[in-house]
């Protein structure tokens, strides 16, 4: 009887989930056909238990579970779940720290998982039909595997509320199904055959709203805020890949996400609350939460990896084989124990995914009548990590930032209400989320978009700039624009997704997935990158290696002071941002919108999910001998990122309004700030100057040790440190900008801009800086520099004229000035003095005054005691451009040096051009300063304080003057 073996799979899963059922009632109504059952509660301790998150259930209940069983066409209908509103309410633990206890290293868990389950038996359900003859195992399985890969899954009204202080997460979802689908992605009751080892699903999710809202201090909601998303569909693709029949878990896993439409709402209350969940993900991420922290046990820390999860294949087979029983002789199939060690959410999730059930008869009488089979065992060892792909796009996004005000009716009962008002605006085309994962060793990250632009709306702090009676354009209202429009960039976006057409899986190909770290840095470049988004690309590498014989891969664990952890294992983690060309215009109505988000976002009083650790002073330093030494300095994992700007061009506006008396305060810890503003009459200005700034390329490097606090504690304790060893002690960064330059430009009433009149030309220029970590731990080494930084800049040139210089000063007092900017500041004569007709050439073309500098380099570092600052500059030069005799400017000097002053009594020198004799002349300036840390200590120990100024100023020159 089939009823004997499907029965079971399905009240295994729905007793485990709800609570007072009767199986025996159960067990009938499934026999019928039909399930209906009504009002139910769900076992929250065990969802705790079985997500393994830090969140606890408050409540969580089903209205109504209906399950349909097609007894007659079992072979070619599915098996319909539907579950008609299901809600449940979560909140952070308040005890988090409880976990930490039950929280050892990644290796000690692994053995006692291994070893519980080794221990534990599966408990056995007895089944009252006898065995039918006529339905051999091979069917049996065979049909078995058919009903499960082809369940339809349908929930109608989900919603998810999440609690935490006063804020209110609540989503619903109208109606979700999940179904099997066919080669095109059509629903179809398919089965997994030797020549077709794919199974694909859809998940259809329609009416998607998203509220984020504020309680008081009762609980309750005074006001509700406007959704964060409305009713927003989407649908995600499932498709997984195995090896071959006898496969237990799947080789490859595909899931990913579509939206077509993406439009967010943020009001100015609910950015902080918005902030503080993306805060909560980011700590769960790292870590900071539910799991333990560096130095508080003990006991080695727990592995804290980069990423999103631990997925061990080994580690669910138990759970997989008693989801789908791996043999159907006798009456017996295993079940899962209530009281079965409980797994991680990651494994949770493998037990929805669908495996396919062994044919081998002889294996299976074996696992069959000893599940802790050595046989078993080695299975569970030699089974790989699948591959796991996760990616989410989206084609548009529109994110809105309103401004709310409170308004109250006519009447003085009635209730308050909320009034919003758009002020600001995102877009974005072609977006692009891309994980992919295979175990602990590797995890990859890639976001891009194709282009995103940014406007403003309406009128914001009393100031009608962007109404409707304004009739303004969309090229003023925008102010950021970086990469390029979707309609000419094409579908790059969705390369190689289970939604382009091109893709491997949707050609009936297996698709290939590059695994290792010195391929990956070779496929995918920068310029790889920028070519397939155009506005924004950041890959994320994490990779770990175990050099060692051992079975499992921990982290490196310097605290243990073990040979046998330092250098098996090698991690590397490294990202690089890039970011297209961009223009970013910073008017008043830009900047007045930027700073208000930034207040919004500041005010609320929210704790910081994870605090600033006290320094833990370690008794017992750790010491190594000279061959642990060595392993460690082999390799010592560090955090690598790399962001990189190309083409940025950012235009400074003089202010038309300033207000920013109201918002700096506030921005600068002053809560107390008036928010009070009358409104203003907004009027424009035309031509409007401004400064133009434009760079070709920025390059910002940022590294740190991945375990600084342990590395530190191991390398501070050595007699003599290496200097490799010190090196990785240190946060360094590096600034490198190339092609920089500046000049004026001004915007006319049709919005087009004149000819950039050059103020400083192109020049580089680069900079370094490293922060030692923990400076606790050196307390006993003076010697032994804090911070310490480089400042390079070959060449600097400033050239402007008294128009030039007059119109700067304009646009800079403007953004000092608080109110409206009198059109009298810049009067048309400045205008035209500084930017002249394209094409007429001035009569009286006016001097140029020009600085210049070359070879400057600054370097400064601190110790415990001591703070020193040096520097030296090679050549300085002022001077005047004036028109000559015969239309030649004629550069006249106010300042030189180093310069050749052999002739400085005679007028010949007075009429010349001079320049340095060479580059390999000596600097014109070099000093040296040292200040102690600590002058109290210093006068009343009778230090002395050690103040060197050197300054070299034209040897040469000297000598000839002492000469004379």
């Amino acid at each position: 009887m089939l009823e004997s073996y499907v029965t079971p799979i399905l009240m295994s899963y729905v007793n485990r989930y709800i609570k007072n059922l009767k199986p025996s009632d159960l067990q009938l109504s499934l026999w019928g056909g039909d399930v209906v059952l009504s009002k139910l509660e769900l076992k929250l301790d065990v969802l705790e238990q079985e997500l393994k998150l830090p969140f606890t259930f408050l409540s969580g209940h089903i209205h109504e579970l209906r399950i349909h069983v097609p007894w007659t066409k079992l072979g070619s209908e599915a098996v319909v779940i539907t579950i008609n509103t299901m809600e449940c309410i979560l909140k952070l633990k308040d005890g988090i720290q409880d976990d930490h206890e039950s929280c050892g290293s990644n290796s000690t868990n692994r053995s006692t998982t291994e070893n519980t389950k080794s221990s534990v038996k599966p408990r056995r359900i007895q089944q009252a039909a006898p065995t039918d003859p006529d339905l051999p195992p091979g069917y049996v399985q065979s049909l078995i595997r058919r009903v499960v890969n082809n369940v339809n899954i349908v929930i109608n009204n989900l919603i998810l509320k999440y609690v935490e202080d006063d804020i209110v997460l609540s989503v619903n979802i109208t109606s979700a199904e999940c179904y099997t689908v066919g080669e095109l992605w059509d629903r179809a009751f398919m089965d997994i055959s030797a020549t077709d080892l794919v199974l694909r699903k859809v998940i259809n999710f329609s009416d998607c709203t998203v509220c984020l809202d504020k309680r008081n201090a009762s609980g309750k909601i005074e006001f509700y805020q406007d959704p964060l998303l409305y009713k927003c569909s989407f649908r995600t693709r499932l498709h997984f890949t195995y090896d071959n029949l006898n496969s237990k878990m799947p080789s490859v896993i595909k899931i990913h996400t579509l939206v077509e439409s993406l439009k967010l709402s943020i009001t100015d209350q609910q950015l902080p609350m918005f902030i503080r969940i993306m805060q909560l993900g980011i700590a769960l991420y790292y870590g900071e939460i539910g799991n333990c922290k560096d130095g508080e046990t003990e006991d080695p820390p727990c592995h804290n990896k980069d990423m999103l999860g631990n997925i061990t294949g080994a580690e669910d087979e138990t759970r997989i084989d008693m989801q789908y029983p791996s043999q159907y002789k006798g009456q017996e199939l295993y079940s899962q124990q209530e009281d079965e060690q409980p797994q991680g959410w990651v494994s949770w999730a493998w037990s929805f995914v669908p495996a396919i059930v062994s044919y081998d008869d002889g294996e299976e009488d074996h696992l069959g009548n000893d599940p802790t089979s050595t046989t078993h065992q080695q299975k569970a060892q030699t089974l790989k990590d699948p591959i796991v792909s996760i990616g989410f796009y989206c084609t548009k996004a529109t994110v809105t930032f309103k401004l709310t005000e409170m308004q109250a009716e006519s009447s003085y009962y009635s209730p308050q209400k909320v009034k919003s008002k758009e002020v600001l605006c995102w877009e974005q085309e072609g977006t692009t989320v891309e994980a992919l994962m295979m175990g602990e060793p590797f995890f990859d990250c890639q976001i891009g978009f194709v282009g995103c632009r940014a406007m403003c709306l309406k009128g914001i702090m009393g100031v009608k700039d962007f109404e409707e009676n304004m009739s303004r354009s969309e090229t003023e209202a925008c102010f950021f624009i970086c990469g390029e429009n979707l309609s000419m960039k094409g579908l790059t976006y969705l390369t190689n997704s289970l939604f382009d057409y091109r893709s491997p899986e949707n050609n009936g190909t297996r698709a290939e997935f590059i695994l290792d770290a010195a391929h990956h840095k070779e496929t995918y470049t920068e310029i790889a990158g920028m070519q397939r988004f155009g506005a924004f690309y950041m890959d994320y590498l994490y990779t770990m290696e175990n050099n060692g014989c051992k079975g499992s891969a921990n982290q490196q664990d310097f605290s243990s002071g073990k040979s046998e952890d330092l250098g098996t294992v090698q991690e590397r983690s490294t990202k690089s941002l890039v970011i297209g060309p961009l223009d970013f215009r910073l008017d008043s109505s830009a900047v007045h919108r930027i700073l208000k988000m930034i207040v919004c976002a500041l005010e609320h009083e929210y704790e910081p999910y994870s605090r600033l650790k006290p320094d833990i002073k370690y008794e017992n330093e750790t010491i190594l001998n000279p061959e642990e030494v060595a392993s460690l300095e082999e390799y010592i994992p560090t955090r690598h990122t790399s962001v990189t700007l190309l083409k940025c061009t950012c235009t400074i506006f003089m202010a038309e309004f300033n207000l920013l008396d109201h918002l700096l305060p506030v921005i600068m810890g002053d809560k107390n700030s008036s928010n009070f503003m009358n409104t203003t009459n907004f009027q424009s200005l035309r031509p409007l100057p401004s400064i133009q700034i434009l760079v070709d390329k920025i390059n910002l490097e940022h590294s740190v040790p991945m375990y600084a606090e342990q590395l530190v504690r191991v390398v501070s304790s050595l007699t003599q440190p290496s200097d490799n060893l010190l090196h990785y002690c240190y946060a360094h960064c590096y600034l490198k900008i190339f092609g920089f330059q500046a000049g004026l430009t001004s915007l006319d009433c049709r919005g087009s801009y004149s000819l950039p009149v050059p103020i400083i030309p192109s020049f580089s220029t680069a900079l370094y800086g490293k922060l030692l970590k923990l400076p606790a731990c050196w307390t006993k080494r003076s010697q032994i520099s804090v911070t310490e930084g480089i400042f390079e800049l070959p060449n600097l040139t400033i050239q402007a004229t008294r128009a030039q210089t007059l119109l700067l000063q304009a646009i800079c007092q403007s953004w000092s000035h608080i109110g409206n900017v009198s059109s009298s500041a810049v009067n048309e004569a400045l205008m035209n003095e500084v930017f002249q007709t394209v094409g007429v050439k001035s009569k009286n073309p006016l001097p140029t005054l020009e600085g210049s500098v070359q070879n400057v380099e600054l370097k400064y570092c601190s110790t415990s005691l001591v703070r020193c600052a040096s520097g030296t500059l090679g050549s300085i030069k002022i001077g005047a451009k004036a028109p000559g005799d015969s239309g030649k400017e004629k550069l006249i000097p106010l300042l030189q040096g180093p310069s050749d002053t052999k002739d400085l009594h005679s007028s010949k020198w007075l009429n010349e051009s001079r320049k340095p004799e060479s580059l390999l002349a000596p600097d014109l300036l070099a000093f040296t300063v040292q200040v102690p840390q600590y002058m109290d200590y210093c006068h009343n120990s009778d230090f002395e304080v050690g103040c060197i100024v050197a300054v070299i100023w034209a040897k040469r020159e000297v000598e000839a003057l002492l000469n004379q």
